[in-house]
């Protein structure tokens, strides 16, 4: 993961690799390391720019193409098939994919109680959306040593062409704008999404504890101090007083 690679384009990268059947983008995680869809290396060689934002009253506007929608949802495939690197790496057997992940957030979002000023479906939406763009650019964590600056802009640009590919638009607009809220802890509602992706993988390091006889004590060191909520302490506090006493 060299610096010289990752200051390429990602939209050159994936267009070469598919337009010469060459190796893939050296940035891209070992398990994604396949070619992306044709109708995406279409999209990321058309243009180098971000689709401009969806104008107002954009509501009424039409949804996806078929075409459009079903190419965007064949890439998210790679989030169900894509394993959670920090699991991988502590070689735990049969890990959770990127999307276990998600969904299990969205359903905290679904069964938290109500909390002042926070809306609840967009935190849903948030919790589905917050780790998208790991369908190109996969599971980047703090041991591959990834400047934080870097992994956000390979991020937002893997975000920008997976809009494209939805072919722009108001549902693309939203993605776009729930991620961006998300990475910047912009809201109440990404605060509380925030801390809900500590949660899961602490509830996660919880059951894998019990299951394989790990000890996944790092993981919770991880997280130790950094909940921003009342309902993200309350929560890691009540997953901490289930662990065995070492």
């Amino acid at each position: 993961m060299g610096g010289g690679s990752r200051a390429l384009s990602l939209s050159s990268l994936c267009a070469t690799t598919l337009a010469a059947a060459r190796a893939p983008a050296p940035f891209l995680a070992p398990a994604h390391r396949g070619l992306l869809p044709l109708r995406l290396a279409a999209a990321m060689s058309s243009s180098s720019s971000s689709p401009a934002p969806a104008a107002s009253g954009d509501a009424a506007a039409p949804a996806p193409a078929p075409s459009n929608a079903i190419d965007f949802l064949t890439l998210c495939y790679r989030l169900k098939t894509t394993k959670r690197a920090g699991w991988v790496k502590r070689g735990v057997q049969a890990p959770e994919s990127v999307a276990d992940h998600m969904y299990r957030m969205g359903v905290m979002a679904l069964v938290a109680a109500d909390l002042p000023g926070v809306n609840r479906d967009r935190c849903v939406k948030m919790a589905i959306v917050h780790d998208i763009a790991e369908a190109i650019v996969g599971d980047i964590t703090p041991s591959d040593n990834v400047p934080k600056e870097e992994k956000s802009r390979m991020e937002k640009e893997a975000l920008d062409h997976m809009c494209e590919l939805l072919g722009g638009g108001p549902r693309a607009q939203e993605i776009r704008e729930l991620w961006m809220e998300y990475e910047n802890n912009a809201s109440l509602e990404a605060k509380v999404v925030k801390d809900f992706d500590k949660i899961e993988m602490i509830l996660q390091a919880l059951e894998y504890e019990k299951e394989q006889g790990r000890d996944l004590e790092e993981f919770f060191q991880s997280t130790a101090g950094k909940f921003q909520t009342d309902i993200g302490k309350a929560w890691a506090a009540e997953i901490a007083s289930r662990r065995k006493p070492k």
